[in-house]
């Protein structure tokens, strides 16, 4: 008897602390700054993540969201948002880390990084794993309709004047380019100009056949017919064949790019430690599981993968066999010199590469030259006949 009655005290003791700590924490708050559709937010009987840390901790987690990995680091660098947590994508992760833009993790204090699959660990954009918790990932595919394409999909589909005015392409630089490096047999994170030269080229032969360059436009493009192909994030695949049943979408084998999103700590945040609480509260296993299903990524989560449906796990799309996940580049960040020529390239892409030679300037400032003196030639040869 005795013997339960000091089991019942200890916890009631250790309810106790716990409601100390929940008192304590209560008014605190952290900023979190993420991408749009991102988290399990509680619709469709889903858990309402951030809901469930305050109501856990005592913590109010300020959630806003972000369009791209420029517009957070334009946000982080201006020193604007104040915020604790972050989410970027592999090559932000390394540029911030590059510009002492991030806080090193105390990983004693994320004891649910354990279920981290070690395949996620000691990436090229945090080799020593010091900044940096895996999120979410995915890879790079395309969807095709399959009532149009009965051809292998490889990355020069997307290159076939079959498809003229029917393909989609990214409309951002890092990514076009990645896809044009991969079919030439180059790294996507190549800071060679010729081999940057020569990406530009085969983008710049693409042009003609592009319907238009497009992001997030791509799921009523390909839903409707307007377009038969296109390249985009795994992720969304879920969505779009949903939606569509005549759209398929896969990976290329002989290589794609592989992103993976991690959460991070800026530079400078007086929350520290209540932001390492919350990113070890997205690493438990119930939380992984319902942000993974809720966001259509797939899970670096050990424990939350195992529980995912069978169809899902055995996904080519959102789970790729060794092969595909081995043959696939992480982007990191490149030099300012290769980013601002990156940069130049595809404004040259985009423009059909008019700049390409630049002897076609000169040949048509040569025409209107000669043009102009023609026609001084002939109003002197009139003006002597008078």
């Amino acid at each position: 008897m005795r013997k339960y009655f000091i089991v019942v005290v200890f916890l009631v003791f250790m309810l106790f602390l716990s409601g100390c700590e929940i008192q304590k924490n209560k008014e605190k708050s952290i900023n979190v700054y993420s991408w749009g559709e991102f988290i399990s937010d509680g619709a469709d009987g889903t858990i309402n993540v951030n809901k469930k840390f305050t109501e856990e901790t005592g913590i109010k987690v300020n959630y806003k969201t972000f369009q791209n990995n420029e517009e957070l680091f334009a946000k982080i660098s201006g020193g604007g948002g104040d915020y604790d947590v972050i989410i970027p994508s592999d090559y932000m992760v390394s540029r911030l880390i590059e510009k002492g833009m991030l806080e090193k993790i105390d990983f004693n204090n994320i004891p649910n990084y354990r279920f981290i699959s070690d395949k996620f660990k000691n990436l090229n954009f945090d080799p020593k794993n010091e900044y940096s918790v895996p999120y979410v990932w995915g890879m790079i595919g395309i969807f095709y309709n399959k009532n149009e394409v009965s051809e292998e999909i490889n990355w020069d589909i997307l290159w076939n004047e079959k498809y003229k005015n029917r393909i989609l392409m990214f409309d951002n630089a890092r990514d076009a380019f990645a896809i044009s490096l991969l079919r030439l047999g180059y790294c996507v994170n190549t800071e060679d100009k010729n081999e940057l030269r020569q990406a530009a080229d085969e983008l710049i032969k693409q042009k003609p056949l592009v319907q238009a360059y497009v992001m997030d436009q791509i799921f009523d493009k390909i839903s409707n017919g307007e377009a038969v192909l296109a390249p985009y994030y795994a992720g969304d695949a879920a969505i779009v064949m949903k939606n569509n049943p005549d759209i398929g979408f896969i990976i290329p084998k002989k290589g794609s790019e592989k992103f993976i999103d991690s959460m991070c700590i800026p530079k400078g945040s007086e929350n520290k430690r209540l932001a390492q609480e919350y990113i070890n509260f997205m690493c438990r296993t119930d939380i992984a599981l319902a942000n993974a299903k809720k966001t259509g990524y797939s899970t670096p989560h050990k424990a939350a993968y195992n529980l995912l449906d069978e169809d899902i796990k055995n996904s080519d799309i959102f789970y790729p066999d060794k092969e595909t996940f081995e043959n696939s580049q992480t982007f990191v960040n490149l030099s300012e010199a290769t980013n601002k020529l990156l940069d130049e390239l595809w404004t040259e892409v985009k423009s059909g590469g008019t700049s390409e030679n630049p002897w076609n300037l000169i040949v048509i400032l040569l025409s209107f030259g000669i043009l102009y003196l023609l026609v001084v030639i002939l109003k002197s040869l009139k003006h002597n006949k008078q």
